[in-house]
């Protein structure tokens, strides 16, 4: 009897063993992979699964993006420059199956694959293109890690480079052709302006040729505002020192034409004093 009920315990206690052992949880964005006696058996959705102890295998495969450092890689460009280039890469698993027999490791793999593409890809641009243009080199890197990645049941979603390491000499080269590349810049903006301005005081001297009394009035404006400060000296310019001349000028002939014309309105002169005249001359 005694060992009746000892057989049944280590019965039950057995029989515990092998349902704790034959539950398995898959979880929302997971798969599992059962493998039979080693053969491929299916796979098993999100949930409460059972599996036979000691016979099945459960893999389970998570189908969430996964997040890939590409660790900085010391890269010789096509121009002969030396830079260190570091990325990222985001992948997720697409085919549970293929994840776990095509491939041993998939996200070690992905990570060498990931390195090795990096350096081929940066060797054959020159360095202007890998900083200038480098949505071109994520896209290319995208698609060459997709053509391998896609047999171990992986999908390549996002290549971004990350860091782009200069050598010193390489940065002080750079910052010199910036620097002449904006001396150019400021000397053609400034010469624009000395056409413009040229083209601008050529119009108003034209215009100032036309109208003579132009440059006058301007010369006036000019002295309206020199002349705002009481403690100003005022230098009178050439010209309005010539247009006083010639306004005195025409002051002195306008007053002898009118002494002119006064005499001869007087009349002849009357004889007697034509007379005495003379005898005062004698």
């Amino acid at each position: 009897m005694v060992v009746l009920i000892v057989v049944l315990v280590l019965a039950f206690i057995l029989a515990i063993i092998l349902l704790a052992n034959s539950i398995r949880v898959v979880k929302q964005y997971e798969r599992g992979v059962v493998l039979r006696f080693g053969r491929l058996l299916g796979t098993k959705e999100p949930g409460l699964r059972f599996i036979i102890p000691a016979v099945d295998v459960l893999h389970r495969v998570s189908l969430r993006i996964v997040t890939l450092p590409i660790q900085s890689q010391g890269i010789i460009t096509r121009d002969n420059v030396s830079v260190g280039v570091s990325a990222v890469a985001y992948f997720r698993v697409v085919d549970p199956v293929k994840s776990i027999i095509a491939i041993q490791n998939v996200y070690s793999a992905i990570d060498q694959i990931a390195q090795t593409t990096l350096r081929k890809v940066i060797g054959q641009h020159s360095l202007d293109e890998t900083l200038a243009d480098a949505d071109t080199l994520n896209a290319n890197i995208r698609e060459i890690l997709d053509v391998s990645t896609l047999d171990w049941g992986v999908e390549v979603t996002l290549v971004e480079l990350k860091d782009i390491q200069l050598p010193e000499t390489m940065k002080r080269a750079m910052a010199k052709q910036a620097e002449a590349e904006r001396e150019k810049r400021a000397k053609i903006i400034a010469a624009e302006g000395e056409s413009l301005a040229a083209a601008a005081l050529g119009e108003a001297s034209d215009t100032m040729m036309a109208h003579p009394l132009a440059l006058q009035l301007r010369n006036l404006q000019t002295l309206v505002e020199i002349g705002v400060d009481k403690n100003t000296v005022v230098v009178f310019p050439a010209p309005l020192m010539s247009m006083i001349g010639e306004l005195g000028s025409f002051l002195a002939r306008e007053t002898e034409s009118s002494a002119t014309h006064g005499n001869v309105g007087a009349g002849p002169v009357p004889k007697a004093s034509a007379s005495r005249t003379k005898s005062k001359k004698a």
